[in-house]
């Protein structure tokens, strides 16, 4: 095989790249040295903005396999047909932590999913639990800074994790999934995933539908406790993605069967829960999970920067027969997550490989911009309405539509008949074993036992009670234990 020749940014061979250039041999570098200068500014330019939330993460690519007729619910092409078969790319991240975190920390995971499909890119964006901290966006960026690390310190802090969450009652749902034995996955493979929010389905008859998605993981589920997380830190801090990349590249492809549940559009209004509170799920009892299809992962990225750390999810990327619900977390999103990478990766974000859509074409107005790739020909235009036979909008409604009354203004979310913070709290933990509730009470205790102010403690000690008598009893009895020692 012959050798390939190193060239600069512009095609021009490089003739050595050991050595700059001098004024003589023991002599002061010269500007004119284009390939040392071109290299140090490249280098100095490598890394862009990371992800403020969901920076560091795993990603691989698949397909996703329609096993069951789905049709009644949606008229998504993707899922039309039994045995229908579509490219996706997944990108699984840690929550709180900065791109240089550790992997087997207690923490939420991303479970992020974009379909490639023949009516544009789908992306799903969820998590590996069905719930989460809070349900009006308003409180998100107040949310994040509390876990983060602290301005002033420059670590996370008990102090602020807790101080946040005794003031957020709707938190003690997801903190318990969060200290239970789910916590820390043992790896990507080994967890579930959810879509987390309520999205609607619409079929061709144009009958609404609102659906919650889970991922059900083929390897079982598999989780670490606190103490065999810190070992594993210790041993490997980018053990997920060891993993990850090690079983992909050996040929043991994970994947995960796709359930929803279904609920007609017409229960919403009276169901027990609020269904678009994302701090809440739907008892399985009431919406058994109907089987979908599977997602199977088989291929890595060839390069982590260009596949992984510049994919962009956003949860407004629907197609035709999928769109939003009300729920107001969900709404939030709609259009943070394409904001954030407007600013990370610039306007043309969508024009890199990864996010490009593979099997629909993309026809519109966009054009330039930094980082531009698409352009058309001469012939087109770059505005519509136009008399040029330019892309003209369909008139069909990807979604149906959705009635709304009342006046404008902030608004609390309309109460159902079991709508507080605390009853499902209490009904996962009455579903957890005995050596469940041992280790969620000593994960807890932990951390609260941490907090400086007693009100804090106080704060938090009480939802915890609210969601049930023994839950809170443990926990405080366990915080007060652990502040004696």
């Amino acid at each position: 095989m012959s050798q390939r020749v190193l060239t600069t940014e512009s095609g021009a061979p490089v003739a050595d790249n050991q050595n700059s250039a001098t004024a003589s041999a023991g002599g002061p570098l010269l500007v004119q040295d284009q390939h040392l200068l071109e290299k140090l500014a490249r280098f100095n330019r490598e890394r862009i903005p990371e992800r403020v939330v969901h920076a560091r993460g795993s990603g691989a690519y698949g397909y996703f396999e329609v096993t069951d007729d789905v049709t009644g619910f949606t008229s998504a092409d993707f899922l039309s047909e039994v045995g229908r078969r579509t490219e996706t790319f997944i990108r699984f991240s840690t929550v709180a932590d900065s791109l240089g975190g550790a992997d087997a920390v207690r923490d939420p995971r991303g479970f992020a999913l974009k379909f490639y499909t023949n009516e544009g890119n789908y992306d799903l964006v969820g998590n590996n639990t069905p719930v989460f901290f809070i349900k009006d966006p308003i409180k998100f960026p107040d949310f994040i800074h509390s876990q983060k690390r602290d301005p002033f310190t420059g670590r996370q802090e008990p102090d602020n994790v807790w101080d946040f969450w005794a003031n957020s009652p709707e938190a003690t749902h997801q903190i318990t999934w969060l200290m239970g034995d789910r916590g820390i996955p043992a790896s990507y493979r080994h967890m579930n995933g959810f879509g987390s929010h309520t999205y609607q389905w619409t079929n061709t008859e144009g009958e609404a539908f609102f659906v919650k998605y889970h991922f059900r993981t083929n390897q079982g589920v598999r989780s670490l406790s606190a103490e065999q997380g810190a070992e594993q830190v210790g041993k490997d801090a980018n053990s997920h993605q060891t993993d990850l990349l090690q079983a992909i590249e050996r040929g043991v492809n994970p994947s995960w069967t796709l359930h929803v549940q279904v609920m007609p559009a017409a229960e919403a209004a009276d169901y027990r829960f609020n269904p678009f509170d994302v701090t809440k799920v739907w008892p399985h009892a009431d919406y058994p999970l109907q089987r979908v299809g599977r997602l199977v992962l088989d291929r890595n990225p060839d390069n982590v920067f260009a596949e992984v750390e510049q994919a962009a999810f956003s949860p407004n990327n629907f197609v035709p027969g999928i769109g939003p619900s009300p729920d107001r977390m969900l709404q939030g999103r709609l259009f943070a997550y394409a904001d954030a990478q407007r600013y990370r990766l610039g306007i043309n974000h969508t024009q890199l490989p990864v996010n490009a859509p593979k099997a629909a074409v993309v026809d519109n107005y966009g054009r330039d911009g930094l980082h531009a790739t698409r352009y058309g020909s001469r012939q087109d235009k770059n505005y519509e309405p136009n008399s040029y036979a330019g892309p003209a909008q369909t008139g069909q409604a990807l979604a149906a539509p959705t009635a709304v009354h009342g006046w404008t203004g902030t608004h609390e979310a309309p109460a159902h008949t079991k709508d507080d913070d605390f009853f499902q709290a209490g009904e996962l933990y009455r579903l957890m074993s005995a050596d469940e509730r041992n280790r969620l009470v000593a994960n807890i205790a932990g951390g609260l036992s941490q907090v400086t102010r007693d009100d804090v403690i106080e704060k938090n000690l009480a939802h915890f009670h609210a969601a049930d008598a023994d839950y809170g009893k443990r926990v405080e009895e366990a915080v007060r234990a652990l502040r004696e020692d």
